[in-house]
């Protein structure tokens, strides 16, 4: 069972993977008011700890929860309440967590006092979009203490070269996606079978998570509809590991 935990929303931009983020679509499509670039707490903000009427926890022990997908975990305005999301982490030892940030460079300075080595429980998930950001993101990444690392190429915008970086080691699975949106830039179908044998090769998992909305293979760009972006996605069938999501 895998749930969704946003305990805030809202987010700003950072980097060329942010242009077109569907946070600002999504807030723009439902009417929101509040600008989407404005962090704040939502209702589920202590989602892991609900109760039954029966006093038992509402989400059972061994429920992956996926954090922060409205936002970033590591984003400076979620500073004073990202304690109390370590000690609900803490709370549910039962259960699995992860998160994607694209602000990996924060996280040292965000990690609660009895993190050690990383939390058993726990996988932190980088996102990189482009070589520049690859670059940058990726020997940070390593260096952290951290017992469950994903790599994520998603918006992929360009043919990526991650063979530094790939160690079976240090890295559990690379997922990659295209972007998805009106505006969205297109996914090269080469770029990811690149990125794929790059994985083979050095004995990572990898994981074509979803097409974007324009997808270029042999020549022709496609339309993806957005609800049939993922299962395009997997008729690939290229995966040589099964996407979380």
């Amino acid at each position: 069972m895998t749930e969704s935990w946003n305990p805030w929303h809202g987010c700003h931009k950072i980097s060329a993977g942010c242009k077109h983020c569907y946070v600002y679509r999504e807030d723009a499509a439902f009417g929101t008011e509040i600008p989407s670039d404005q962090v704040r707490k939502t209702s589920s903000f202590r989602l892991p700890l609900k109760k039954d009427r029966h006093k038992n926890f509402k989400y059972p022990s061994g429920t992956m929860f996926g954090l922060c997908f409205t936002s970033d975990l590591l984003i400076e305005e979620a500073d004073p309440w990202r304690e109390e999301i370590w000690e609900i982490i803490r709370q549910r030892r039962d259960c699995t967590f992860f998160f994607f940030t694209k602000r990996i460079d924060r996280l040292a300075a965000c990690l609660p006092a009895d993190w050690g080595e990383g939390y058993e429980h726990v996988a932190v998930g980088c996102t990189v979009e482009n070589q520049d950001r690859a670059d940058y993101r990726l020997p940070i990444f390593l260096s952290l203490p951290i017992r469950h690392r994903l790599l994520i190429v998603a918006p992929m915008l360009e043919r990526i070269d991650l063979r530094p970086y790939l160690n079976p080691q240090h890295i559990e699975e690379v997922s990659a996606s295209g972007e998805s949106g009106k505006y969205a830039r297109t996914l090269d179908y080469n770029w990811i079978l690149d990125l794929r044998a790059q994985c083979i090769e050095a004995q990572v998992p990898f994981c074509f998570h979803q097409t974007g909305s324009y997808f270029l293979k042999d020549g022709k760009t496609y339309h993806i509809p957005r609800e049939k972006q993922i299962s395009q996605a997997r008729k690939a069938g290229i995966d040589t590991r099964e996407p979380r999501l």
